[in-house]
């Protein structure tokens, strides 16, 4: 693992590249600068390069494939895949590794919001003297909050105090550090700089995807729920460092939450440029990106490797700021085969082909879903879209792309094959008949079975293993200058990484309802989350079918929604909503739901063709639900052994 030293963590804002926004432009003009100093943020310029910077390091956290495994891995929606290491296995929590300074792969988020919250003090210190509006200066305490926040929910209490006093911007090189109580980070920075940004960020954003009211109101609402659930301390969670679980203002947790649904509230109302768009399906599609239903998002493109980020198109090494989250989730299909005769006597053909398309791209079979998100979480897959328009189910065979002039294959039952039809499908349930995972005649190489007469290979959900299992359709890469060939598929991926969705405020505003807020008329519990799920019965693409659908199953969806919302329903929901875009751990530790809802689960081995389900039961220590300060960071303050071990979280000294 790679090691910071403490001078860049909590000293100087360091980093690689920086964006200044172009006057008469509303887009990011990206520029080289290694080092910010005080009398840099009294200048225009250096207020205007700052702030895009801020834009700049969202690429260092999303779309980094390594956040993703430490807030999807070792909850409902993730497990270790087949090819993972010690970044999967340790936060499993099934005895596979152990969590560690060393081994925490939310080192990503601490290493990577410090030197930024750095430069957001700058801002907000000096950009008054550079005579700069109070809108810009409310971007910077935009992104000060939002990375607070993403630290405090990871860390508990972490340090205001960078080296120069609390939120001062910092240029020494102090190699000490206190940390701050969870109510201090809240009421002293995420709080206050949230609210500032709701009164002076536009409605509209000063750049395309720029800091809005409508961004800052979900995060506060959020934040405010979150803290509202850290107050009440349902199953005595210990907290660190240790304080009362008080609210120095002395408001309770009932308060806050009726903040965060007034808040949330508020937004939906008020919306802006902001709303929903018409199908699921059309939040996620590749040629939809940017799309008004995203808040926020570290963007990525195509046209240029300067401005996307990323260092090679063609073959990404898989570290930020290249956004590689798509391969964690990708399982080998590469690996299938085909065959040139129907007696599968002839030589084998690589059938489905790596492509620079959503459906496919790079495998990495690092994280794999647990079989309960198939059978429970979604249980209905013919009238919800969500799972339709959340996962590769079915893949086509691609071979003429790759240079393979045979015009028809053989596959299941010695059944012909054209390309675009389905070499495998993972169904939607336990079909009538058995499967006959044996293939004495007909090899898929990948395990997969036979049912008669069909032509694709098949794997039921009770089959799902840690090396086979469906795609994450949705966070795959997407190229449109593959001509008539693959394109590049082991690329980074050059869209956008979404990281707030305007469709969160409705289910924030649900949970802050169930937990006691008053609701007002129309904005009940049920009925916030039945708009999200009267959209999800709305269907204008079958993805598995590959085909046009339309069809509106809103009121079927919306009859099963039970009468009386719970907490775990609206955890349901939101799974159903976000499944793997790295919500998942903030979720079940904010509402303390970890054991619950994510202390075992089921799925099949790591060898092709091992279709026998395990029950796999996770011992998740109260410890657990705060990940250890990085090794990198104890390694380089200069402190005693008893003071790095005070600083340190319990359970990982």
């Amino acid at each position: 693992m790679k090691r910071i030293n403490i001078k860049t963590v909590l000293g100087m804002s360091v980093m690689a590249w920086m964006f200044l926004a172009v006057a008469c432009s509303d887009v990011l003009d990206e520029q080289p600068r290694s080092i910010y100093e005080p009398g840099y943020f009294k200048t225009e310029k250096g207020v205007q390069g700052g702030l895009t910077a801020l834009y700049s390091h969202l690429r260092d956290i999303y779309g980094q494939g390594y956040h993703h495994t430490a807030n999807e891995v070792g909850t409902d929606e993730g497990t270790y895949g087949q090819n993972a290491n010690a970044n999967q296995k340790d936060i499993d929590f099934t005895g596979a590794g152990t969590l560690t300074p060393a081994s925490s792969r939310s080192d990503v988020v601490w290493n990577a919001a410090f030197p930024y919250i750095n430069t957001a003090n700058g801002i907000v210190e000096n950009a008054t003297e550079a005579g700069m509006s109070s809108a810009l200066i409310a971007e910077a305490l935009f992104f000060r909050a939002y990375d607070y926040f993403q630290l405090v929910q990871t860390f508990g209490g972490v340090p205001l105090d960078l080296g120069a006093g609390e939120l001062k911007f910092n240029t020494s090189t102090t190699r000490f550090s206190v940390r701050n109580t969870v109510p201090e980070v809240y009421t002293r920075c995420v709080f206050p700089d949230l609210k500032q940004a709701i009164a002076d960020v536009p409605d509209k954003g000063r750049i395309v995807g720029g800091a809005t009211k409508t961004a800052a109101r979900l995060t506060l609402a959020k934040a405010y729920l979150t803290y509202g659930w850290w107050l009440e301390n349902p199953n005595n969670i210990p907290t660190y460092p240790e304080t009362p679980r008080t609210d120095p203002d002395g408001q309770t947790a009932a308060w806050y939450f009726q903040q965060a649904y007034d808040i949330a509230v508020e937004a939906i109302k008020n919306p802006g440029d902001f709303g929903l768009q018409s199908t699921f399906y059309d939040v996620n599609l590749a040629s939809n990106d940017r799309n008004n239903e995203i808040l926020l998002y570290a963007d990525h493109t195509q046209s240029s490797q300067y401005y996307n980020g990323g260092v090679d198109f063609g073959y990404a090494t898989g570290g930020a700021p290249d956004n590689f989250t798509g391969w964690m989730t990708q399982w080998n299909y590469t690996e299938i085969r085909s065959n040139r005769t129907a007696d599968w006597k002839g030589a084998a053909v690589s059938s489905v082909q790596r492509e620079a398309i959503q459906e496919y791209g790079r495998p990495w079979t690092s994280v794999a879903p647990p079989i309960e998100v198939f059978t429970e979480t979604f249980a209905d897959k013919t009238n919800d879209s969500r799972y339709d328009g959340t996962f590769v189910t079915v893949y086509r065979g691609n071979w003429p792309k790759g240079g393979e002039a045979a015009a028809v294959l053989y596959n299941a039952n010695g059944l012909p094959v054209s390309p675009d039809d389905a070499i495998l499908t993972f169904l939607n349930e336990e079909p009538a008949g058995t499967i006959d995972y044996s293939n004495a005649d007909y090899n898929s190489n990948v395990g997969a079975g036979i049912l008669p007469d069909r032509a694709d290979f098949v794997v039921s959900p009770n089959g799902i293993s840690r090396i086979i299992y469906p795609g994450l359709w949705k966070l795959n890469g997407h190229r449109t200058d593959n001509g008539a060939g693959l394109g590049s598929p082991n690329g980074a991926n050059p869209r956008p990484y979404n990281i707030l969705k305007f469709s969160e405020l409705y289910l924030v505003a649900a949970e802050a309802a169930v937990k006691g807020a008053a609701a007002t008329a129309g904005y009940s519990a049920r009925e916030l989350v039945n708009v999200l799920r009267e959209r999800a019965g709305k269907w204008r693409w079958d993805h598995a079918g590959n085909t046009e659908k339309i069809a509106d199953n809103s009121a079927a969806v919306i009859a099963s929604t039970p009468a009386t919302i719970d907490v775990n329903y609206i955890l349901a929901e939101r799974s159903r909503e976000f499944f793997g875009e790295g919500y998942r751990w903030n979720d079940l530790v904010r509402t303390q739901k970890l054991v619950e809802l994510a202390g075992s689960y089921t799925i099949c081995g790591t060898a092709k063709g091992d279709h026998t389900p395990v029950t796999y039961n996770r011992t998740i220590e109260n410890h657990h639900y705060l990940r250890p300060i990085p090794l990198g960071q104890m390694d380089g303050m200069e402190m005693t052994d008893a003071e790095k071990k005070t600083y340190q979280n319990p359970g990982y000294n």
